[in-house]
């Protein structure tokens, strides 16, 4: 009587796994069609090259003072030689605060990024998700993530669909 009632339930799954319908979508490819999201790109990459050249003219500054220091160790006094050594300090820590500022976990980059890329990916998202309510979509999964995708027909991919729902045409 177990193995009857566990046949039915495995019969029963197996069969309710047949009947869901799933789709797929290659979100760098949307991605790269979307000229706003381009355009964000670009500008992100222009700010953070302007940010680290900044970090890299103080860590240079750093350097010097430190080169400076080695080649006059031997001339220095006692209180001359703590005060350039604090100095040096002081710079590379200027140097690590500008660069957490910029570029860390809560830095200036990431509030841009979040600000500039957050708009587009809610307005993608919000068209995966209308074209998988029509459709009758269960899931729908992104070729283009790490999920360990193999293989994924073509006919089951619905990003041109997407493109075309946000009014990009490919």
């Amino acid at each position: 009587m177990k193995k009857v009632i566990l046949m039915m339930i495995m019969f029963a799954t197996t069969m309710s796994m047949h009947a869901q319908k799933f789709a797929l979508v290659d979100m760098d490819y949307i991605f790269k069609n979307i000229p706003a999201y381009e355009r964000a790109n670009e500008q992100l990459n222009q700010v953070s090259k302007k940010w680290q050249a900044e970090v890299d003219a103080i860590q240079i500054e750093a350097q010097t003072l430190y080169k400076n220091y080695q080649n006059e160790v031997v001339f220095l006094s006692q209180e001359q030689k703590k005060a350039r050594q604090d100095a040096i300090m002081e710079k590379e820590k200027e140097a690590a605060d500008l660069k957490k500022k910029y570029f860390g976990p809560q830095g200036e980059l990431f509030k841009k990024r979040t600000a500039l890329m957050s708009p587009i990916q809610e307005e993608v998202y919000t068209a995966v998700k209308d074209i998988a309510d029509l459709r009758g979509y269960q899931l729908v999964l992104d070729r283009a993530s790490d999920a360990g995708i193999i293989f994924g027909s073509p006919k089951v991919d619905i990003s041109n669909e997407v493109l075309s729902k946000l009014g990009y045409s490919n």
